[in-house]
C-alpha cells in the first residue's frame, strides 16, 4: 500500500513525471486506502464519499480478473456513467438512455453481449443492471482492450467511449481514486471540471471556456463544485484552509508556489501520483503536470 504524497515531499516528485502521461500515471500511482482529512485543520469533518460503500472493495475485485488493469479505471468510469450507480437518470437501474446504453457502467447492449461477466454474487444470466456483473463486465471489455497494459489503457477507455475528453476524465480520476479512495463528491466535481479543461490555451486573466489563467481555472472548477473562490492566487491561498504543515495532500487540494506566503503567483489542483492540473503561463495550455515545483508555498483545502 503507498503512502499518500506530503507536502514537502512533492518538492522531490522526480522529474521522470515531467513527461509522464496520464496512462502511465495511471500505472505508477499509488494505492492507498489512508485518508487524512481528519488530521487536517479546517477540513470538512463529514466528507461525503463519491464511491458508494462496496463499491471500491467490488471495482478491486473486478480488475484483478485482468492482471495489470489498474481499479480506479473502473472507478472513474462507474463515476462518470452514473455516479457508481447513484444516478437517477434514465437508463441507470432499468430501460436505457438516449442513447440506448444500460445500467450503472452504461453499456449498449450488444456491447454488454460480447463481453457479459457474471461477477460474484451478479444474477445469471449477467446483467447490466445488476452493479456486480456491470463493473466485471467492464473490466473484461477494457481488459480485451488491452486496459491491462501501460500502453494500452488509453486506447481502452477510448473504446469504452470515443472521446478524448472522456478519457482525460476517467484518468484523472483514476489517479485520484488510486491515491484516496473516499474522494469526496464535490472533489469529483472539481476534478472532473478540470480534466475537461486539458488542452486548452492559457490566457492571463482568462476565466473561460476559451481561456484561463492558473487561478481562473482554479476558481471555475471549484465553482462546478458549488465552492466560491477569490479571483487571485494569493487571496485563494488566504482564503484557505490551510493543510497543516507536514501533513499530506489529497486530490482536490490546492498547491501554491511563489517567494513565500506573501508572494504566491501560481496554483494548481492536486489530482494523486504527486500530479497536479493547472494553467502554467503564456504559450502553455491547461495541462496534467509534476507537483513538485521547487517554489511550493503550501496547500489548502476548500470546501
Amino acid at each position: 500500500m503507498g503512502k499518500l504524497v506530503g507536502i514537502a515531499a512533492l518538492i522531490v516528485v522526480t522529474l521522470v513525471l515531467a513527461v509522464a502521461i496520464l496512462a502511465s500515471a495511471v500505472f505508477g500511482g499509488t494505492s492507498s486506502s489512508q485518508s487524512t482529512s481528519a488530521a487536517i485543520p479546517g477540513a470538512a469533518p463529514d466528507r461525503s464519499p463519491s464511491l458508494p460503500a462496496g463499491w471500491a472493495v467490488m471495482e478491486r475485485s473486478a480488475a484483478a480478473t485482468c492482471p495489470g488493469l489498474p481499479w480506479g479505471v473502473l472507478a472513474g468510469i462507474g463515476t462518470v456513467e452514473s455516479h457508481s450507480g447513484t444516478s437517477t437518470a434514465p437508463g441507470v437501474d432499468s430501460g436505457a438512455n438516449s442513447a440506448g446504453a444500460e445500467g450503472p457502467m452504461q453499456f449498449l447492449p450488444a456491447t454488454f453481449d460480447t463481453y457479459a461477466t457474471v461477477g460474484p454474487g451478479g444474477v445469471s444470466p449477467a446483467s447490466p443492471y445488476d452493479a456486480v456483473d456491470a463493473v466485471y463486465t467492464a473490466a473484461a471489455m477494457l481488459c480485451a482492450d488491452g486496459g491491462g497494459t501501460r500502453a494500452g489503457l488509453h486506447g481502452a477507455v477510448y473504446a469504452y467511449n470515443h472521446s478524448n475528453t472522456y478519457v482525460d476524465t476517467v484518468l484523472v480520476l483514476a489517479l485520484a481514486f488510486g491515491e484516496d479512495p473516499t474522494v469526496d463528491v464535490a472533489v469529483v466535481a472539481v476534478l472532473e471540471f478540470a480534466a475537461a479543461q486539458l488542452g486548452t490555451p492559457y490566457l492571463w486573466g482568462g476565466n473561460g471556456p476559451g481561456g484561463f489563467d492558473c487561478s481562473g481555472l482554479t476558481k471555475a472548477a471549484f465553482a462546478a463544485a458549488g465552492v466560491s473562490l477569490p479571483r487571485v492566487a494569493q487571496d485563494q491561498f488566504n482564503h484557505g484552509p490551510p493543510d497543516a504543515g507536514g501533513s499530506t495532500v489529497i486530490p482536490g487540494d490546492l498547491l501554491f508556489f511563489g517567494s513565500g506566503p506573501d508572494g504566491v503567483d501560481h496554483v494548481g489542483i492536486y489530482v494523486g501520483s504527486g500530479l497536479m492540473v493547472d494553467a502554467p503561463h503564456t504559450g502553455a495550455v491547461v495541462r496534467v503536470e509534476p507537483a513538485g515545483w521547487p517554489t511550493l508555498v503550501g496547500a489548502t483545502r476548500p470546501g
